[in-house]
């Protein structure tokens, strides 16, 4: 129970007195508000007030048009505050009461679930480290199976009249170092282009960049260590495929790792929010604010 120890304690009560300032504050406002604020309309005890306006942006409007505005804003409003009047009296009680439950209990989430999501960011460590990566892959690999083939490829997409394409495809398929340096030195000319073949790619993602690729002709071409040539009316795609993995293996490590990464954020937050729930009733019990009655 360290883990909240004696900041949570202060920290409720911090964020207690703001809630309890800030419900005294809206109060002083509404207050005021019906004495000073200009109300430009009202149905029984509800009024409308000009500043409840300005989010209208009426500032570049004629003044017809603006008035136009501002008057189906009110009738709108109207409309909404007399139909609600008259369900609350002219449906059943019980009806009635539901939704009154329903509303206040969607104040409650709204006001709590906020409060968690704060307590979350401000608690939470959101650092996952390379060996709780790879332990985690070791032990659950098993769930990591491929639902689509990946590759690892490098490509160009060249245009139709290319002229020095015989040496962009023996640079691209040898890709020594000084390859790559000529290759980056004329990529202004190429069309589009992929050179991080040890980036692990879904197959559906490389038939949206090589559009000559289609679900038909794909295990033709995406095979390990090939290199090939494919074209349409709009360019000519020189490709080198590294590695191909299918259905059903084992993803790589750095395909899945994003993940992972968001699996143990998920559960590191699971965990803290279960901690806080029950330091949360521990300290209420032991400040008699929380008491169970036989």
């Amino acid at each position: 129970m360290h883990f909240f120890g004696m900041k949570l304690k202060s920290l409720l009560g911090i964020i207690g007195c703001a809630l309890l300032l800030g419900s005294f504050v809206s109060c002083e406002s509404l207050f005021r508000r019906e004495m000073d604020g200009v109300a430009i309309a009202r149905v029984g005890e509800s009024y409308l007030y000009k500043e409840d306006l300005a989010a209208l942006r009426l500032d570049n409007l004629s003044k017809e048009d603006s008035a136009s505005m501002v008057n189906n804003y009110i009738n709108k409003w109207a409309y909404k505050q007399l139909l609600l009047a008259k369900a609350k009296i002219n449906l059943p009680q019980e009806k009635v009461q539901v939704f009154e439950d329903l509303v206040a209990d969607y104040r409650t989430d709204l006001y709590t679930g906020a409060y968690k999501e704060a307590l979350v960011l401000s608690s939470q460590d959101t650092v996952i480290t390379d060996f709780q990566l790879a332990e985690f892959y070791a032990r659950e690999k098993e769930n990591f199976k491929l639902r689509e083939r990946i590759v690892q490829l490098r490509f160009v997409e060249l245009p139709l009249q290319f002229m020095d394409k015989e040496l962009v495809s023996k640079k691209l398929q040898s890709f020594k170092e000084d390859d790559r340096a000529y290759l980056d030195s004329i990529r202004v000319q190429f069309k589009k282009m992929n050179f991080n073949d040890s980036l692990w790619v879904g197959v559906n993602r490389v038939m949206e960049e090589i559009r000559p690729l289609t679900p038909d002709n794909q295990a033709k071409y995406l095979k390990k260590s090939q290199f090939f040539e494919i074209q349409d009316s709009l360019g000519v795609y020189l490709t080198k495929i590294n590695d191909v993995l299918e259905i059903n293996d084992i993803a790589p490590l750095s395909y899945v790792e994003p993940t992972i990464k968001q699996l143990l954020l998920n559960r590191r937050k699971l965990n803290y929010m279960k901690k806080l729930e029950l330091e949360i009733i521990d300290e209420a019990i032991k400040d008699k604010e929380f008491e169970v009655y036989e």
